[in-house]
Order: C-alpha cells, then sequence, then structure tokens
C-alpha cells in the first residue's frame, strides 16, 4: 500500500517513549492520518494514569484502553507457567504480554477499518517479531508501519529531543532512561550503566527496583506462604480461594517485600545479538517454584523429563513470538493432559531472595514411604535388584565382550 493511501492507522500504544513521539511522526510522514492509539491493559498499574489525556493531546483521534488482566493471566501466563517454560531462566515477562496485546489491537483495526497498524518496536529488540507475527496471524494482510525501520532518528537521546521540540510529555529524562516494560507479572531493565555486564546493579539505590527489596533489605526473619494448585493451576493462596490473578498479584507483594524474583542476565536476543537485561518476577518465582515441588510428587518420571525437554521448544516458541501457532498449541495440549494429577498444597519458606522447601502434600502423590524408607519394609525385596541389574546392563555386558573379543583378535595377529 502507498503512503498517500493510508489514511487511518492504529498504533500500538504505551504512553512510553517511543510511542508517545510515534502520533505526531505519523502525522507528520503520512500525510495527517488519523491515528487511533490502542494500549493493552496487562497490569501496567500507574503507567496507564493520564494515558487518554497524553494520547489526545499528542494527536490521536481517540485511544481505546483495554483491559486483558485476567485474559492475559488465565490464556497466556499460566499455559506458561504449567509447560515450565522460561527462556534462559527468563520468565517470558513480556514475550507473552505482546501476543494478547497484537490479538486486541488487530480486533480494534478491523473493526475500525483502518488502513494500516503501527507499533514502537526497534529494529534491535524482539517485540517487533512478536507484535508482527500475530499480527499475521490474524490480519495476514494488514499493512504494517514500524517507525523504527522507517525514521531517521538513532538513539533514544534523539527521541528525547524530538519529544521536547514537539512538546510531547514525558516521565522520564536523560538520566533516568532505563527502557522498562511492566505489566502485573514482570519489571525488566535495561539500557544506560546495565549495557556494560561489567557493572553491578544498584539494587539498592532507592527508586531503581519498584516490585520489591534487594534481599539486603529484605526482613530478618523468614515469611511462610502457602499455595494450593488444580491440574497445575494456582487456586488459593495462604488457604484463601481466589483467581490466578489476584494469586499473583498477592505473591508479587509478598515475594517482594522480601527479595525474591532478582535476574540479572545476557540473553540470546531472537534478532542475533547478546542482550543484558534486568528483571525482577517476585510473584512469577514463587509460582515456578512450587509448581516445581509440587511436580516431583505428582509426576512419573518419563513424563516428567519429557516435559522438561518440551519446556525448552515452548520458552522458545514464546520468546521468538510464535504464540498463535500449531506448535504451541499442540505443547500445551500435552502439557494439560501431563499435569492432571498435579493437585495439592505447597509451602515456602521467603527469606532473602531464597525460597526454601517447607512441606508439600498430595492425594495424587507417587511417592511412598513405605517403599523408599531405609529402615525394614515388606514391600521391596532388595535382592530383585540383581536380576534387574542384570538385565539392564546387559547391552553394556555384551558390548564389553565384543570389544575384548576383538582386542584380542588384534593382539594375535601382532604377534
Amino acid at each position: 500500500m502507498k503512503k498517500e493511501d493510508i489514511k487511518k492507522v492504529v498504533l500500538a500504544y504505551s504512553g512510553g517513549l517511543d510511542t508517545s513521539i510515534i502520533i505526531p511522526w505519523l502525522k507528520e510522514n503520512y500525510n495527517n492520518c488519523e491515528v487511533i492509539a490502542v494500549s493493552g491493559n496487562v497490569g501496567q498499574a500507574s503507567e496507564l494514569d493520564g494515558l487518554e489525556e497524553k494520547a489526545i493531546k499528542t494527536g490521536a483521534s481517540k485511544i481505546y484502553i483495554e483491559d486483558l488482566t485476567d485474559e492475559f493471566v488465565n490464556d497466556y501466563v499460566i499455559p506458561t507457567v504449567k509447560a515450565g517454560a522460561k527462556y534462559e531462566d527468563y520468565m517470558l515477562g513480556t514475550s507473552f504480554a505482546r501476543p494478547i496485546i497484537a490479538k486486541r489491537i488487530v480486533e480494534i483495526a478491523l473493526a475500525e477499518g483502518a488502513d494500516a497498524i503501527c507499533h514502537g518496536c526497534t529494529g534491535k529488540g524482539n517485540d517487533q517479531v512478536r507484535f508482527e507475527l500475530a499480527i499475521k496471524a490474524f490480519a495476514p494482510d494488514m499493512p504494517i508501519i514500524a517507525p523504527w525501520r522507517e525514521w531517521s532518528i538513532k538513539s533514544r537521546e534523539e527521541e528525547i529531543e524530538y519529544a521536547e521540540k514537539h512538546n510531547v510529555p514525558l516521565k522520564i529524562n536523560r538520566e533516568t532512561n532505563y527502557s522498562k516494560d511492566k505489566n502485573l507479572w514482570h519489571l525488566s531493565h535495561e539500557g544506560l550503566d546495565l549495557e556494560d555486564p561489567g557493572n553491578e546493579p544498584t539494587y539498592e539505590k532507592e527508586g531503581f527496583l519498584e516490585m520489591g527489596v534487594s534481599p539486603i533489605k529484605a526482613p530478618d526473619v523468614p515469611t511462610y506462604i502457602t499455595l494450593d494448585f488444580e491440574s497445575g493451576v494456582p487456586v488459593a493462596f495462604n488457604g484463601e480461594k481466589m483467581s490466578a490473578k489476584d494469586i499473583i498479584l498477592n505473591l508479587n507483594k509478598v515475594g517482594g517485600e522480601n527479595g525474591i524474583g532478582l535476574l540479572d542476565i545476557v540473553e540470546n536476543r531472537l534478532v542475533g545479538m547478546k542482550c543484558r537485561g534486568v528483571y525482577e518476577t517476585p510473584g512469577g518465582a514463587i509460582l515456578y517454584k512450587a509448581l516445581n515441588v509440587l511436580e516431583t510428587l505428582c509426576l512419573d518420571k518419563y513424563t516428567a523429563h519429557k516435559k522438561q525437554e518440551l519446556a525448552i521448544t515452548f520458552a522458545d516458541l514464546v520468546y521468538n513470538g510464535q504464540w498463535f501457532t500449531p506448535l504451541r498449541e499442540a505443547l500445551s495440549a500435552f502439557v494439560d493432559k501431563a499435569m492432571e494429577n498435579v493437585t495439592g498444597k505447597v509451602r515456602l519458606k521467603l527469606y532473602k531472595g531464597n525460597m526454601i522447601n517447607a512441606g508439600v502434600w498430595s492425594d495424587y502423590s507417587l511417592y511412598d514411604a513405605e517403599i523408599a524408607t531405609f529402615d525394614e519394609d515388606e514391600v521391596y525385596d532388595q535382592k530383585d535388584s540383581a536380576g534387574f541389574i542384570n538385565l539392564f546392563g546387559l547391552p553394556i555386558k555384551v558390548q564389553a565382550k565384543v570389544r575384548n573379543k576383538n582386542k584380542n583378535k588384534q593382539e594375535d595377529k601382532r604377534k
């Protein structure tokens, strides 16, 4: 589609630096087109304050602020946690938020009769792929505008200059201009001093951490919590039944207070480069830990091991923006089946960034104390192990005999 044919654009709008300047930029470079801003609420909290006024003031004709929090947790977060999927220890906070936002943007763009969809992702990042693959899944022929691949702006410093020139209000300044992404699951920090992996994150500096505290500043006494699960889904916190979203919010609070869920990692981006990021995921870290503890009781060996293998594939798909694919759906179907009996209660002790097992119970436990005991029992005949070892080791024994036979033949030839 030619530029002059684009009259109406739907913009993925967060109100951050990138998308704030995109509104006037679109109007300047796309024939004063109509810009409709869409913000998907996935738990950004205060970041949504004043968003409507800001969007209209900077040139948008209207703004949609869509509450996606329950759908985000139930249909994206929980399936990923159940899968045990982490990308190089990263708990995928940004990755699985993009598909749901992009899906809703497409729905609004189609309803509004938009000529194009625009996003503010950079050409160096993963999010451009995540947004655009999701858009292609629901509107395969929709034109996509990516200003970072078009404009002459080369840095965040130049973005700030553009914003100041066009009277675009910003909540950041040059000194605190970390690139951040926040939702109800996590908060990421990138840029500035973090670009040097040799620099220690300033965890103790006032204002750096937003979802919790440094383990150094956490209480000197432990906090005990319990989580109940049904088929791998969290259903109660400290004995009180509540939605998965409310459980995560409660875990964020208690986990943050105890310095849980900090991750400093140099990860391998989809686009080929390495990038250093610091993540806060207090509630998520607790969920992963608790569910893993419960799985040790309820999953048989082969299912547990295969699930661990497939978790890597699942994480790669989520990280690489391939949520809406047959393989991801098939993996989720496997996970749902595998987790049918992962039901029970887990108690954890939280202390200065640590999560310590403090008890686990399940009616579906495959752990039998009578069989596993080191004391005398009447259900396990230790003599049976001799025959088992003979059969289990038979291939090794045969291989050794063949090796020795051929070795002897070679020695005889030398003689």
